[in-house]
C-alpha cells in the first residue's frame, strides 16, 4: 500500500515538474507583438526572430524592430523601426512624402562623424598652373646672312654669349663685288655734279637712288652710304654692326672664310625682354584673356617672382595633347631668365561670386551629382544639384540649392551605405528615371 502511494506521488511530481517546465519555455519563447523581427544595427541585412540571437558577421547583440504604426503610412504598407535607446540605423522616409526625406538619429550621426556646411556665397579666385620654356623675343633677335660674295676678312667677336653694344661692328666682309657698286656710286655723284641741264641733273639722281638702295640691300647701312657720298672714296670692305644692345648668340663662320649669298654669318638677340612658351589645357583656354597678369618662378631663382603679360593664345590645338600654346611677354632687364630656361607659370582669375559648397560635400552618382541637405532634428534630403566649376575645395554650385541650406560635408558615403538611406535614394533616381522616360515617350508622340 504505501509502495502504490510513492509510485503515484511520484509520477503526479513528474507531471506537476513538466507543466511547470512547459510554461517556463512557452513564457521565455514569447515575443513582444510590437517586434516585427531582430537585427544588426551595423548590419541592417540581418534578420532574425531569435531575441537572443547575435549577429554572425560581427558578433553584436541583434536588436528589435517594431511594426511601424500603419496610419503613418498613406499606403497602408507595414513598415518597421528600430526599438530602444540604441537606435543606429536611419528610419524610412514616409512613403507619400514629395520630398524624399529620412532620417538619421543625432547619435548615429555623432558616432559615424557628420559635419555640415552652409551653402553661401564666396568670391571666386581661381589658380591655373603650367611649365614653360623661356625663347628670344623675335622682333629683338637679328640674323645676318650673306647678301654679297666675298670674304671674312675680320672677327670682331668670335663667340656666342659676348655681350655687344648698338652699332658695334661685328664683322667684317672683303668683297670686290662691294667695291665696283661704291665706285659706280661716285662716279653718278661726280656726274650728277657736273650736268648743266635741269634733266640730266634729274636723271643721274635716279641712278645715283637705285645704287643707294642696292647697298642698302647689301647691309650697308644709311650712315656708311652717307659717308661714301661725302668722301667719294669707294672700299671694298663691308663692316656689319649690331642693330641694337644685345647678346651674340651664334657665329658659325671662320675669319679668312668665302662666303657666299645666304650664308650664316652672326646672330645676335637682345634679352631685355624674352618670351615664355606654355601649354594649357583646352577646358582652360575659355579662362585665358590677352594682357592677363602672369606670375613666373624659376629653380635657379626659388626666392624671386618674375610679372609678365600674357600677350598672345593660339588658337590651334595639339590634336595629341588637347593642349593649346599661350606666349608670355617678360621684362628681363638683368637678363636673369636666358633661352631654354624652363620656368612655372601660375595665373590668378577673380571669376566673381557664387553660391558655393565645399568640395567633400558632394556625391556623384554617374547621371547625377547628389547632397545630403539638413532638414533639421536627424532629417535628411538627398538632392540633385547642378555644379558649375571646381575652385579649389569648393564648387560652384548653379542650381539646386539656396543660400543658408545646411549640407552634409562630411562621412557622406556612410549615410549612403545605411540601407534606409539607400533606399530612398534609390527611391529618388527611380523616380528620376521615371520622370526622364515619361518625358521621352511624351516628346515621341508629340514627333509623331
Amino acid at each position: 500500500m504505501s509502495a502504490a502511494k510513492l509510485t503515484r506521488t511520484f509520477i503526479l511530481l513528474a507531471v506537476l515538474l513538466g507543466l511547470a517546465t512547459g510554461c517556463s519555455k512557452t513564457g521565455g519563447a514569447k515575443k513582444d507583438p510590437n517586434v516585427d523581427y531582430y537585427t544588426c544595427t551595423m548590419h541592417p541585412s540581418v534578420k532574425s526572430q531569435d531575441p537572443n540571437g547575435k549577429c554572425p558577421i560581427c558578433s553584436m547583440d541583434l536588436v528589435p524592430v517594431t511594426k511601424a504604426d500603419a496610419g503613418t503610412r498613406g499606403n497602408g504598407e507595414t513598415g518597421t523601426i528600430e526599438a530602444g535607446a540604441h537606435d543606429h540605423s536611419p528610419r524610412p522616409r514616409v512613403a507619400d512624402s514629395p520630398t524624399h526625406e529620412f532620417a538619421v538619429p543625432v547619435e548615429r550621426q555623432q558616432q559615424i562623424g557628420v559635419r555640415y556646411a552652409p551653402a553661401e556665397r564666396k568670391p571666386l579666385h581661381h589658380t591655373i598652373r603650367s611649365v614653360g620654356f623661356i625663347v628670344p623675343d623675335k622682333s629683338r633677335h637679328w640674323e645676318f646672312v650673306a647678301r654679297v660674295e666675298g670674304y671674312v676678312e675680320k672677327l670682331h667677336v668670335t663667340s656666342a654669349g659676348e655681350l655687344v653694344e648698338k652699332d658695334q661692328p661685328l664683322l667684317t666682309i672683303y668683297s670686290p663685288e662691294l667695291l665696283t657698286a661704291e665706285r659706280e656710286i661716285a662716279n653718278l655723284l661726280e656726274t650728277r655734279d657736273r650736268a648743266s641741264g635741269a634733266d640730266a641733273q634729274r636723271s643721274a639722281e635716279r641712278l645715283i637712288e637705285s645704287a643707294r638702295r642696292r647697298l642698302e640691300q647689301w647691309n650697308v647701312t644709311p650712315k656708311q652710304i652717307a659717308e661714301l657720298e661725302k668722301t667719294r672714296k669707294p672700299s671694298e670692305f663691308l663692316t656689319l654692326s649690331s642693330p641694337f644692345n644685345g647678346v651674340v648668340e651664334d657665329v658659325p663662320v671662320d675669319q679668312g672664310r668665302k662666303v657666299m649669298v645666304g650664308d650664316h654669318l652672326v646672330d645676335v638677340a637682345d634679352l631685355s625682354v624674352v618670351w615664355l612658351w606654355a601649354e594649357f589645357y583646352e577646358n582652360e583656354l575659355s579662362m585665358l584673356k590677352k594682357g592677363l597678369k602672369v606670375a613666373i618662378t624659376s629653380a635657379s631663382y626659388p626666392d624671386e617672382k618674375f610679372d609678365g603679360e600674357l600677350s598672345l593664345i593660339n588658337p590651334f590645338l595639339s590634336e595629341q595633347m588637347r593642349t593649346g600654346k599661350v606666349r608670355v611677354d617678360i621684362p628681363n632687364p638683368e637678363m636673369k631668365l636666358r633661352p631654354g630656361m624652363y620656368v612655372n607659370i601660375e595665373l590668378g582669375m577673380d571669376m566673381g561670386e557664387a553660391l558655393t559648397i565645399p568640395v567633400s560635400a558632394v556625391m556623384p552618382t554617374g547621371s547625377r551629382t547628389l547632397v545630403f541637405v539638413d532638414k533639421g532634428e536627424g532629417k535628411l534630403e538627398p538632392r540633385s544639384v547642378q555644379l558649375g566649376r571646381k575652385y579649389g575645395e569648393i564648387y560652384e554650385v548653379r542650381d539646386g540649392l539656396r543660400e543658408g541650406e545646411r549640407v552634409v560635408a562630411s562621412a557622406n558615403f556612410l549615410i549612403d551605405a545605411e540601407s534606409k538611406v539607400q533606399g530612398a535614394v534609390k527611391t529618388f533616381e527611380g523616380e528620376g528615371m521615371g520622370e526622364t522616360e515619361s518625358g521621352r515617350m511624351g516628346d515621341q508622340q508629340h514627333t509623331k
